[in-house]
């Protein structure tokens, strides 16, 4: 496929609003993920900071639905149709600053190839969806000021503010304040102040002498006081859950190491990770033509990021979108060395068949995703008792929340009706999915109160929904809803805390008329011990 160089702009606004109307009309029609649905509670009780996260995914949920005025699935991914296309434009932007316009497209056509960006934050609303925003914005900023910087400026700091031109010294501002917001965004984005360290200190200390990189770290640090004071407030749980989850020792256990590498290849797009690792060599032996400073920015940046959690993968799971920013940076690479394969003659260039290749990898991916999620053909699950159906089917955790909720008002409506259970009576269960899925798809259309009796290790964030809501009082009688794919007895696990638990119901979740999981209903009455913090170890 030949493209004229002056019609590189008109490729590049047909591909984000492609782009942007896919993802706008799948994020419309998709039910949340477990995930997605519990960052909905960010915005719903907004903080300083949170158990899991930063703040700023709820914060940018809030903004693209006005503070929850406009609340369906549409609206609260918003923020992921509108911030992942805007990343095309960067993305497009620092290949054109790195080398020319060609290279920017091939970038921004490798970026909207990746499921990482597409999916992941350009569909779902995740904590990666603000994250890659500024995480673009910073390493740009950062590739203009190395780049961009006069080079005497460079070699020859004298420790005086005049020794930098003010245009340029913006940069490096601007960094650390993108810098600051990504970190705000997700803890991951502190890589972005390991690459800036990583670089100064093997190609370029002189920099140390520069006061604007000490304001350029305060910045940062500014951005990141909600964090400090929330974990400060709460006793820094949420840097000791992350810290179980990437701890340095453990037992040696390459399964997970594979399932991590296994990840990063789907994840990124099997023909962008291919390329990512050539383009990496690549680069190590000189082949790439690309500006030298933001090459070596790249390697720095990127590197690290994927290699410590290549490295956590060794002991513990880990999840392999935590490192895929680091991949979106290796596109920059990637399309540079494409570049030299295919150079513009006559005002013209190709489109590299490995982009098409990767683009029809994205759209078969999608594809088959959202027709697995809506019909279930590929039988993924083989349990077929009861209690166990739909157990190994990752899809049904995006699928058949709203066919519960038109199921269980009914239910619901004939217990109340017998006088087994009370209209005030609320929702309670043990970990934060299923509580938010029921939180937002159940409670909320019936006008129903959803807590949380468990640890807060699986509780997370419902421990402080607890207090929103008024916290439990003695004698009150709640719902437990468990469904067949995460079956949970209430009458093992709450048997401390309820007089009497029963079973009044089992409601089937069919998908192209067969049942694809059970959801059983119980009634808890008589709350006879107020919950505390934690369980005893028994229960959990």
């Amino acid at each position: 496929m030949s493209i004229k160089e002056r019609n590189i702009n008109k490729i590049l606004i047909g591909l984000m609003a492609f782009s942007a109307v896919i993802r706008g009309v799948l994020a419309a029609g998709l039910e949340f993920g477990n995930d997605e649905v519990y960052y909905w509670t960010y915005a719903l009780y907004p903080d300083w900071s949170h158990y899991d996260h930063p703040p700023m995914v709820g914060w940018v949920i809030q903004l693209f639905s006005l503070n929850l005025l406009f609340d369906s699935e549409f609206f609260i991914r918003l923020a992921s149709i509108i911030l992942m296309t805007s990343n095309t434009y960067i993305i497009y932007r620092i290949g054109k600053d790195l080398r020319d316009a060609q290279a920017g497209l091939y970038a921004a056509l490798l970026y909207t190839a990746s499921v990482y960006a597409f999916v992941i934050t350009g569909i779902f609303i995740m904590p990666d969806t603000p994250l890659m925003l500024f995480w673009l914005l910073a390493f740009w900023m950062a590739a203009r000021y190395f780049s961009g910087l006069p080079r005497s400026a460079r070699n020859d700091f004298d420790g005086t503010l005049c020794v930098i031109a003010r245009h340029e010294a913006i940069h490096l501002i601007l960094f650390g304040l993108f810098a600051g917001l990504a970190m705000l965004s997700k803890y991951s984005g502190v890589f972005l102040w390991v690459g800036m360290g990583l670089y100064i200190l093997i190609f370029s200390r002189k920099e140390l002498k520069n006061p604007y990189l000490y304001l350029s770290i305060l910045i940062s640090a500014i951005c990141c006081i909600p964090i400090l004071y929330w974990n400060i407030q709460n006793h820094f749980v949420s840097f000791a859950f992350h810290g179980d989850r990437v701890g340095l020792f453990g037992k040696l256990n390459f399964a997970t190491l594979g399932t991590e590498i296994a990840g990063e290849f789907f994840y990124n797009n099997p023909v962008n990770f291919i390329l990512a690792i050539v383009a990496v060599v690549a680069a190590f032996k000189g082949k790439i033509r690309i500006d030298k400073p933001a090459l070596r920015l790249i390697l720095c940046t990127a590197l690290p990021l994927i290699a410590i959690f290549l490295f956590f993968s060794l002991t513990r799971p880990t999840l392999p979108h935590w490192n895929a920013p680091a991949y979106c940076l290796i596109i920059l690479l990637t399309a540079c060395m494409l570049c030299d394969k295919n150079p513009i003659q006559n005002g013209q260039f190709r489109i590299p068949k490995s982009i098409v290749a990767a683009l029809c990898v994205l759209a078969l991916t999608v594809g088959i995703g959202i027709a697995e999620i809506n019909t279930g053909l590929i039988p993924l699950d083989r349990h077929t008792e009861a209690e166990q159906l739909g157990r190994d089917d990752f899809t049904l955790d995006m699928y058949g929340w709203r066919q519960l909720e038109t199921k269980f008002a009914a239910l619901r409506e004939q217990k109340i009706a017998e006088g087994v259970m009370r209209e005030e009576d609320g929702i309670v269960a043990n970990q934060w999915f299923p509580l938010a899925n029921l939180d937002y798809y159940v409670a909320r259309p019936l006008g129903m109160k959803v807590m949380g009796i468990g640890h807060i290790d699986k509780l997370h964030k419902y421990l402080w929904i607890n207090e929103e809501r008024g916290g439990f009082h003695l004698g009150e009688d709640f719902w437990f809803l468990t469904d067949s794919r995460y079956f949970k007895d209430p009458c093992v696990l709450y048997q401390w805390f309820f007089k009497e638990i029963t079973l009044v119901g089992a409601i089937e979740i069919e998908r192209c008329g067969k049942a694809a999981k059970h959801c059983f209903v119980y009634s808890c009455k008589g709350l006879r011990s107020v919950p505390t913090v934690s369980l005893p170890p028994e229960t959990k």
